[in-house]
């Protein structure tokens, strides 16, 4: 208590020692400034909470809710919903507020565009988490020339190593879906891919071309197809596989919404799963239990990308250097109903 009776206020004095820390250590947490660790951040903050401390001039920098934009180039299949998940998570845990938008080609102001970069530097945002999104170089110079943070997840194109990316360890997981089906008998195995120009399509793909060089079964061009991540995209493809002269035993999709079109097709050609034709996915989304027959297929960490992306885009915007500036979480084999052995001629 003071002379007048009242309750004394909290001194940045009295945080810093309940944080075993220097006052002016506390002062650049209590500003998010950089170059501090994360567990002294921590102890501080706890210490500021702890003792209500609030600075008695100006806003309390830490309670200022910060916001993160997030864009998709799709939000119409399940992968987009999971990182989206996992971002919201991280998002709740450090008090950010995240706006959600898509790239639109045919917008011209729309998200990623010069003019919308400016408008979000303008309300004070702290970054861009781009997902699944094609971000050109002058994109980024645009973005970061205006002071915002950028991290991309799963980008369709390659960019210079100065990009901080979170990914999945993509050819590990083109390699175990592979050998998997060459571990059941199958030599005749085709690769239904995403985008051309998509690193995590082209980094599986480098993975079951190595599967099948080490297993010195050969590749037939003819095998190895490129399209959407899609459902229709996959039926498309398999369409072509399944109406060629020799037809593969076993198909390797892109992702799970691909190798759903994969089963459709074999269905209206009047091809049994696994029987006929073994079908392997890549996600581990909720579709890949749904399915009929349930889905074999490579797990990788979804909304764990979605979490990292955004702790690490914090990171960036605190003017701490990144851990890595190519992040990738493991994947894992899933075997489940839709892959067996080929059936005999």
């Amino acid at each position: 208590m003071d002379r007048s009776g009242t309750a004394a206020r909290p001194t940045l004095e009295q945080v810093a020692r309940a944080a075993g820390v220097s006052k002016a250590t506390a002062s650049k947490v209590l500003n998010h400034r950089p170059h501090i660790s994360e567990q002294t951040r921590r102890r501080v903050e706890q210490a500021i909470d702890e003792l209500g401390y609030v600075p008695t001039t100006g806003p309390r920098e830490r309670d200022r809710l910060r916001k993160v934009n997030v864009v998709f180039s799709t939000l119409a299949n399940l992968y987009s919903m999971h990182v989206l998940e996992g971002i919201v998570a991280a998002a709740h845990a450090q008090h950010v507020e995240v706006l959600v938008d898509r790239t639109d080609p045919a917008q011209e102001d729309g998200p990623l565009s010069p003019a919308w970069s400016r408008r979000m530097a303008a309300q004070e945002h702290v970054g861009v988490i781009a997902v699944t999104a094609e971000l050109t170089a002058e994109q980024r110079d645009q973005i970061s020339a205006l002071g915002l943070s950028v991290v991309l997840i799963d980008p369709l194109n390659p960019l210079d190593d100065e990009v901080v990316s979170v990914g999945a360890t993509n050819f590990t997981g083109g390699l175990q879906a592979t050998r998997h089906l060459l571990d059941l008998g199958h030599r005749r195995i085709a690769y239904a891919g995403g985008p051309p120009g998509s690193v995590a399509s082209h980094e599986r793909l480098q993975g079951y071309l190595s599967a099948m060089s080490s297993a010195s079964a050969p590749v037939d061009p003819a095998l190895v197809l490129a399209g959407e991540f899609t459902v229709p995209a996959g039926l498309e493809m398999a369409g072509v596989l399944l109406d060629g002269p020799h037809p593969p035993t076993a198909i390797f999709a892109g992702c799970d919404a691909s190798a759903l079109g994969v089963i459709e097709a074999a269905r209206q050609r009047g091809l049994r799963v696994p029987q006929d034709l073994s079908v392997v996915g890549f996600d581990d989304t909720a579709m890949a239990v749904s399915s009929a027959p349930p889905l074999t297929t490579v797990r990788q960490p979804i909304s764990d990308m979605g979490r990292v992306a955004l702790r690490t885009l914090l990171q960036q915007a605190r003017g701490e250097r990144a851990d890595s500036h190519h992040v990738q979480l493991s994947t894992q084999l899933v075997v489940r109903g839709s892959t067996a052995a080929p059936a005999r001629p």
